[in-house]
C-alpha cells in the first residue's frame, strides 16, 4: 500500500530557529490578505516561497528559492529523518488541551485509482494548476499536505514521544496553537514508520490541490523520461500524517451564509422548509451550534431577527434516498450536508444542485459569530449552521471510493508553513543515506 521514506529537509539556518514563528506562515488556502500584507515585510518569511507576492511569472519564485540557499538562509540536513510535529490546541467551551500528535515523511504520488491515497472533496483546476507551476519551477514541496492512517495499536507514539523531548523547534502560531517539531535519525526507528505505513491507506484530510499538482508533476515527468523506474524524486510528496485512531483529530464545521438571491422572503423560506423540516424558535443565536450537536440532520438558520433550528422529520428519516433528487449513492444521500444542499438550498431557496459549487450566493465560514454580524447588517440574507462531520463518517465515504459535499471539512489545526521544506530536486534527493530507505 503506502510507501513512504524519510527525506532530508531544507529547514531555515540554525541562527533562526529561536524566532522561528517570524518565518512561519499560514498555508497558501487559508491565509488572509492582511496575514499576506504583514508577513511579506519580513523578506525571508516562508510567505515568499508560498504565497508570493510577484508570481507570475514563476521563475521569479525559483530565483528566490536559489539565493536562500546560495546564502545560507535555508540549510540542508545532512541525513535523511522522520520529522515530528505535534500540535497543542484548545476550542471553545471544552476544558481540555489537546494534542494532535504526526509525523512528518515523503510518500509515492499514488494515482486515486490506485486507491493508497484516497480523496474526500474534488479539487479545482485553477488552483491545482497555480500549485504545478510552483512544482515545475522551484521542484520543492513548501508545506506537507495532511494524510489520515489507522492504527489502533498506536505503535509510532512512544517513538514520536521521545523524539519530542528535544524539540528543534516551539512556537505558537497564527491560530494561537502551540507547534513543536522534532526529529528521528535512528535508522531502526525510521524502518518502524516505513514497515507499519507499508499496508496502510491514507485518506487525504488537507491539501488537495497540492497533492493533485503533485501527482500531475509525476505523470508529466514520468512521460518525459524513458528510462523510469519509480524511485526518481519527483514520485514522492511531502506528507504529515496523522493517526485517526487518537483522540485529537477535530473536523470543525463549515457554515454557508447566503446574499443576492432575488425577491428573497424569509417567510415563504419557512414554509418552503414545513413540509421536510420540525422548526422551533431559539432566543440566542450563539446557542445554535450547541443546540443541533449530536443531532443528526438538525440545523440552525439565522434569519434577520430571528433564529431557528429545524431538523428532518422523523418520518422522513428513511425515506431520504427518494427525497433527495441528485444521482448519489446512498451513503452520500444520508449526510447532513446533502440533506443540507437539497432540501434547503435546492427546494427552499431555489439554487439547483448543479449550480451550487459555483454559485455567487453561497459563501463559507467557520465563523459562527461571523454568520450571525453579516445577517444582522445585511451582508447575507440568511446563515445556515451545521454540526461537524465525524471521523467515522469521513472513513466510510472515503473507502467507499466517493467523496463529500464541498466543504465538508475542516482539520483543526491547519498545519504551519516554514518549519521544514521537501525537495524533489535530483541532486537533492538521492544521496548515499537516501538509498538505505529506498
Amino acid at each position: 500500500m503506502a510507501e513512504i521514506r524519510p527525506l532530508r529537509a531544507w529547514r531555515y539556518h540554525p541562527r533562526f530557529a529561536k524566532q522561528i514563528e517570524d518565518y512561519t506562515s499560514p498555508l497558501f488556502d487559508v491565509i488572509s490578505e492582511a496575514q499576506c500584507r504583514m508577513l511579506y515585510q519580513n523578506p525571508y518569511n516562508s510567505i515568499h516561497l508560498s504565497v508570493p507576492q510577484d508570481v507570475p511569472p514563476y521563475e521569479n519564485v525559483a530565483r528566490r528559492l536559489e539565493a536562500w540557499k546560495r546564502e545560507g538562509i535555508l540549510v540542508h540536513d545532512p541525513v535523511p529523518a522522520i520529522y515530528v510535529y505535534y500540535q497543542y490546541f484548545s476550542l471553545p467551551g471544552i476544558d481540555k488541551t489537546f494534542c494532535r500528535k504526526g509525523f512528518i515523511a515523503n510518500i509515492k504520488a499514488y494515482d486515486w485509482e490506485e486507491r493508497v491515497v484516497l480523496r474526500h472533496e474534488n479539487t479545482i483546476p485553477q488552483s491545482v494548476e497555480d500549485r504545478l507551476e510552483m512544482l515545475r519551477h522551484t521542484r520543492l514541496n513548501v508545506a506537507p499536505t495532511h494524510g489520515l492512517y489507522t492504527d489502533p495499536s498506536h505503535c509510532l507514539e512512544p517513538l514520536m514521544d521521545e523524539a519530542m523531548q528535544a524539540p528543534l523547534y516551539e512556537t505558537e502560531d497564527y491560530q494561537g496553537v502551540v507547534d513543536k517539531l522534532a526529529v528521528i535519525h535512528d535508522a531502526e526507528a525510521i524502518r518502524c514508520f516505513i514497515d507499519l505505513m507499508r499496508d496502510k491507506a491514507v485518506i487525504l484530510a488537507d491539501g488537495h490541490h497540492r497533492y493533485s499538482a503533485s501527482l500531475a508533476y509525476r505523470k508529466e515527468r514520468m512521460r518525459q523520461n524513458p528510462h523510469h523506474s519509480g524511485h526518481e524524486p519527483y514520485n514522492y510528496h511531502l506528507m504529515y500524517f496523522t493517526n485517526t485512531e487518537a483522540d485529537d483529530i477535530r473536523i470543525l464545521p463549515t457554515h454557508r451564509l447566503i446574499s443576492g438571491l432575488e425577491n428573497f422572503d424569509p417567510q415563504s423560506f419557512c414554509a418552503a422548509l414545513e413540509p421536510y423540516f420540525t422548526i422551533k424558535p431559539v432566543a440566542d443565536p450563539y446557542t445554535l451550534q450547541e443546540i443541533i450537536t449530536g443531532k443528526p440532520w438538525a440545523f440552525g438558520v439565522i434569519l434577520p431577527g430571528r433564529y431557528l433550528k429545524i431538523r428532518l422529520k422523523a418520518e422522513l428519516t428513511d425515506k431520504l434516498e427518494d427525497l433527495v433528487p441528485w444521482d448519489f449513492p446512498d451513503l452520500i444521500k444520508r449526510l447532513d450536508l446533502t440533506v443540507l444542499h437539497a432540501l434547503v438550498i435546492e427546494k427552499a431557496l431555489g439554487i439547483p444542485g448543479k449550480e451550487q459549487a459555483k454559485s455567487k450566493s453561497i459563501h463559507y465560514t467557520r465563523s459562527l459569530g461571523e454568520c450571525v454580524d453579516k445577517v444582522r447588517s445585511g451582508e447575507a440574507q440568511l446563515a445556515l449552521i451545521n454540526r461537524e462531520i465525524s471521523i467515522e463518517t469521513v472513513k466510510e465515504v472515503c473507502y467507499s471510493g466517493h467523496t463529500l459535499p464541498q466543504k465538508s471539512t475542516y482539520f483543526y489545526p491547519k498545519v504551519v508553513c516554514g518549519f521544514l521544506f521537501g525537495s524533489v530536486h535530483d541532486d537533492e534527493f538521492n544521496a548515499l543515506a537516501d538509498r538505505l530507505f529506498s
